[in-house]
């Protein structure tokens, strides 16, 4: 049995440390189609396993989720931002805080959350004017925002989106910082752009704490996810959650709750505007619905919606990649990993493999029609990653991306109002770098 798998040798001592710095995309794609299923490289003294395999995968993610915790470095880079909550906690921890939170996303709650998807959508809407331009990232940053705020904590946070998005772009841009320096002593050094994250820090615990205190003064159920968090105890201990858990909870699902979808809908207009063929079979399928609000029964009859957003989310997955540290020695693929290995798989190279995927660069959202998505492997789509750590919204950012995408679609297209390259940046989010720039086209018989 070999003792690595073949992989980029990198400089003496410091590996590969120049991919943290580089075109990340171009690398994870560049090892999965030179190297095969397993690549092996390092960063400095890390070893590192990047999976390709779909079975890989499967078994990181979901048929030994046990034998992997999340990367260190992740959590040291998120803890003065999200603390310990569902992203980055481990074992017993995690697993009760799931108990807690999965309720709040069942589907029966999430359906009562529709009409505010479509309202907020409509308002955004009706205050922009056609023919102008608008950065389609920020505006949808700004909505989904809004949404998880009501919907999640009840509670409108228009008059303090652009300060707590700005927040907020600074904390994932510093994380993804922190993420790629591998020995974290940069962290404690006077320089602007600590002080830039600590200041995002600052200003989104106020703004969570706030929102907490309120909810605590009232002392009112109101049925949201707040409500659930502030009420919950454990169903095995009793205990309820502490203040500081409620805080964590509440700061990762506003965080992702909003970051994730915006991105996802961000893609798809800019794949939309570039395959005007796709958005006239949408739209065409949308016909019948112009003139009312979209409602979530209706999302049933629209198939080609949901294939899409699905298909968008293949070539610009939300979340690009995903990093584990094994806890134990183990096996895989002919493979001996031993304990304290990282191992990485990336969603955008793995979705673009043409091993699974027939001319995967093609942007063709009939792979996701019901027989055609049925002849995926297991793991060669996974956007939402897997197993005990699957996204706990999943279901709410798939409805909310579809009444989203559809109640602009009735009335506006969108594209693209410059002739330069949208280049994808990858933090801990794949973010369109620069925003997204797009000119808005009336429909000529918009919903009443």
């Amino acid at each position: 049995m070999s003792k690595y798998p073949t992989g980029p040798k990198g400089l003496p001592v410091l590996g590969n440390l120049s991919f943290l710095r580089g075109d990340r995309l171009k690398f994870v794609t560049e090892n999965r189609d030179r190297y095969g299923d397993i690549v092996h490289f390092r960063l400095g003294t890390r070893h590192i396993y990047q999976l390709n395999n779909p079975e890989h995968i499967q078994f990181m993610l979901a048929k030994y989720p046990d034998k992997f915790h999340k990367s260190p470095a992740l959590k040291r880079a998120t803890k003065d931002i999200i603390g310990q909550g569902l992203l980055t906690s481990e074992d017993e921890l995690h697993k009760r805080q799931r108990r807690l939170v999965q309720p709040a996303f069942h589907f029966k709650r999430i359906s009562s959350y529709a009409d505010v998807m479509v309202d907020y959508t409509r308002q955004m809407i009706a205050d922009w004017q056609p023919a102008q331009q608008y950065d389609i990232a920020h505006e949808m940053m700004r909505l989904t925002m809004r949404i998880v705020a009501k919907t999640l904590f009840d509670t409108d946070v228009t008059a303090h989106a652009d300060t707590l998005g700005s927040a907020i772009s600074v904390g994932i841009e510093a994380t993804a910082q922190r993420v790629m320096q591998p020995f974290g002593l940069a962290d404690y050094l006077p320089t602007e752009a600590n002080r830039r994250r600590r200041e995002a820090a600052r200003t989104l615990d106020e703004a969570i704490t706030a929102i907490i205190n309120e909810r605590r003064a009232i002392q009112e159920d109101k049925g949201d996810l707040l409500s659930m968090l502030l009420m919950a105890t454990d169903e095995e201990t009793g205990d309820p959650m502490s203040d500081r858990q409620v805080h964590n909870e509440a700061m990762t699902l506003f965080i992702a709750g909003h970051e994730t979808t915006a991105n996802a809908l961000s893609w798809t207009f800019y794949l939309l505007a570039q395959h005007p063929q796709v958005e006239q079979k949408l739209v065409a399928e949308l016909q019948p619905y112009t003139t009312t609000p979209l409602t979530l029964p209706q999302l049933a009859q629209l198939p080609y919606l949901e294939m899409v957003i699905k298909e968008s989310m293949r070539l610009y997955p939300p979340a690009w990649a995903t990093t584990r540290i094994a806890l134990e020695d183990f096996e895989l693929g002919g493979y001996h990993i031993p304990k304290g290995s990282f191992l990485m798989t990336s969603m955008y190279a793995v979705h673009r493999d043409k091993r699974y995927w027939d001319e995967p660069d093609a942007f063709r959202p009939e792979r996701f029609s019901p027989e055609n998505e049925a002849n995926i492997p297991k793991y060669a789509y996974f956007p939402f990653g897997g197993g005990p750590r699957v996204c706990v919204g999943n279901q709410f950012a798939m409805m909310e991306a579809q009444l989203i995408l559809g109640t602009i679609l009735q009335q506006y297209g969108l594209r693209l109002a410059t002739n330069q390259p949208i280049t994808p940046q990858p933090l801990v989010t794949l973010r369109p770098l620069y925003g997204l720039p797009m000119t808005l086209q009336p429909r000529t018989v918009p919903p009443a």
